[in-house]
C-alpha cells in the first residue's frame, strides 16, 4: 500500500497521505469475495463463553458458532458485573446520554470512572467514546508543539501503525513535518532524533496483526533525545499489570511524565466500551479538556458504556483479573503447541495464520465457519497484497478443546502451519 506521494520538483513541502481511490480499487474484489462468502457483516447473539448464535430470527433455528474474532481477550465482554454496571448506570440517571459538549455538563458517573482509571493506571485519564476519537483529538495537539515546549515536533509514524492513527497524517502534516518509518525501525527513528531537535513517534503498543513495539528501546531513545512517545495500546490494555495497566504502561515509571501519552481501549481486553488517553501532567489534562475537538464539541461516552467500564474497574481491582490473565496465557499455549505462526511463543493473544492468496484465505475462513469456527479473513489493505491469511484472537474464555479443534481444522487446510515437534523438543 503506497504510503505517500513525494512532491514534484520545486513544489512546496506538503506531501499527500491519502490514496483512497487506489485502496478501494485494489481491495474491492477481496471485500466482495469475503461478503459473498458470508464472512463479513455477520450477525449473531451471544450465548455462553465465546459462543454465539449465528444469524437472526428465532434462536432455536440458528447454528452455534465459536467466535475467534472478538478482541475481548480476557472474556469480560459478557461478564455479569459489566452488564449489571451498564444497566445500573442507565437506571440511576434514567437516561442514556446527554446531548451536550463535555466542556459544559458531564455525568457524575463519568467523573467517577476517570478517577478510578487514573488511580488504576497511574496517570491522568480522560475517557472518550472510542479510541479513534481519542486519537483524533490528540493528533492536532501533538503536532502543534504545545506538548513539546512550543517547538513543533517532526512526527514519525510507524509504518504498521493502526489506521486509527495513520488516518490523521494529513491533519498532522498541516501543522508540521510527517515521516513514515519502517516497522519497529529503531535505527531510523534514532537517525531522525539526531537530525531534528524535537521528534514524536506514533505507534501501537500491541499491533492488531500481531507483534508489539520495542518499548525498552523506545524508552532509551526517549531518555537520550527527549523523544515524545504516543503509543496506542488498544490491544494491550488489561492483559498485563496487577490492575491491567497494559503492555505499554507497565514498562514506564510510576510517573508517566510529560513526554509520553498512552491511548487505550475500554472495549477490548477491558471488556466495556469506549477509549481513553493516559496523560502525564495536569497541564496536559487541562489542554485536552479544552482543545481536544471530540471532547470539546462532542458528547461523552453514553451511560451504558460508563457503567460497564465502572463494572470492569471492580474486576480489575480484584483477584479475578490475575486469574483471567493466567488463563489467557494457558489458552495461547494450547494454540501455539499446534500451529506455527510468526507470533508463536509470544504472550500476546493475536495469531495470524499466513496463507498468501486472498482467494484461498477467503475459502479457508469460509470452511472454518462451516465447521463452527468464526475467524477473521485478513487481506489488503490490512496486510500487503498477496499476504492474506486468517487472524485468530485467543481469549481466556475459550474452551481448550475448542482451540484444539480449531487448530486441527486449520491444519487440515493449511498443513504447512504445523508445529515442528522435534524442533520444539530440542528447544525445550
Amino acid at each position: 500500500m503506497k504510503q505517500q506521494i513525494e512532491p514534484a520538483e520545486g513544489a512546496g513541502p506538503k506531501r499527500h497521505f491519502r490514496n483512497t481511490a487506489y485502496v478501494i480499487d485494489k481491495s474491492r474484489p477481496f471485500f466482495d469475495a469475503a461478503h459473498t462468502a458470508g464472512l463479513m457483516a455477520v450477525q449473531g447473539r451471544s450465548t455462553t463463553g465465546r459462543g454465539f448464535a449465528l444469524g437472526t430470527g428465532p434462536l432455536d433455528d440458528r447454528r452455534e458458532i465459536v467466535d475467534f474474532v472478538r478482541c475481548s481477550y480476557l472474556g469480560l465482554d459478557n461478564h455479569p458485573v459489566i452488564v449489571a454496571g451498564a444497566i445500573d448506570a442507565i437506571e440511576a440517571h434514567r437516561s442514556l446520554h446527554w446531548s451536550c459538549a463535555r466542556t459544559r455538563l458531564n455525568f457524575d458517573l463519568l467523573a467517577e470512572l476517570e478517577v478510578n482509571l487514573s488511580d488504576m493506571f497511574r496517570a491522568r485519564v480522560i475517557a472518550f467514546s472510542t479510541v479513534m476519537l481519542a486519537n483524533l483529538g490528540a493528533m492536532p495537539i501533538l503536532a502543534s508543539g504545545v506538548l513539546t515546549g512550543g517547538a513543533k515536533p517532526v512526527v514519525a509514524f510507524d509504518r504498521h501503525a493502526h489506521l486509527s492513527l495513520a488516518y490523521h497524517k494529513p491533519v498532522v502534516a498541516d501543522e508540521t513535518q510527517v515521516e513514515t518509518i519502517a516497522h519497529n525501525d529503531i535505527d531510523a527513528l534514532e537517525s531522525l532524533c539526531r537530525k531534528h531537535t524535537v521528534v514524536a513517534y506514533v505507534c501501537d503498543g500491541v499491533y492488531s496483526m500481531g507483534g508489539n513495539a520495542p518499548i525498552k528501546e523506545l524508552r532509551e531513545l526517549q531518555e537520550r533525545y527527549n523523544l515524545f512517545l504516543y503509543i496506542d495500546d488498544a490491544h494491550g490494555i488489561s492483559l498485563f499489570g496487577r490492575q491491567g495497566e497494559g503492555f505499554a504502561r507497565t514498562q514506564f515509571p510510576e510517573v508517566l511524565g510529560d513526554r509520553t501519552i498512552v491511548a487505550a481501549s475500554l472495549a477490548k481486553g477491558f471488556g466495556a466500551s469506549g477509549g481513553m488517553l493516559m496523560l502525564g501532567t495536569a497541564e496536559q489534562e487541562a489542554l485536552f479538556r479544552r482543545y481536544s475537538i471530540p471532547y470539546a464539541f462532542s458528547v461523552a461516552p453514553n451511560l451504558a458504556a460508563v457503567g460497564a467500564a465502572l463494572g470492569s474497574c471492580k474486576i480489575h481491582r480484584s483477584a479475578e483479573l490475575g486469574e483471567r490473565q493466567r488463563r489467557l496465557g494457558q489458552r495461547i499455549k494450547v494454540f501455539d503447541d499446534r500451529i506455527a505462526t510468526v507470533e508463536q511463543g509470544s504472550s500476546l493473544p493475536i495469531r495470524l495464520v499466513s496463507i498468501g492468496s486472498e482467494a484461498k484465505a477467503v475459502a479457508v475462513a469460509r470452511e472454518l465457519l462451516d465447521v463452527g469456527f468464526y475467524t477473521s479473513v485478513i487481506f489488503f489493505p490490512t496486510v500487503a497484497q498477496g499476504n492474506a491469511g486468517v487472524r485468530v484472537c485467543v481469549t481466556a474464555d475459550h474452551d481448550a478443546g475448542d482451540i484444539e479443534r480449531l487448530c486441527d481444522c486449520i491444519l487440515d487446510r493449511v498443513p504447512e502451519a504445523v508445529v515442528d515437534q522435534s524442533a520444539t523438543s530440542v528447544a525445550q
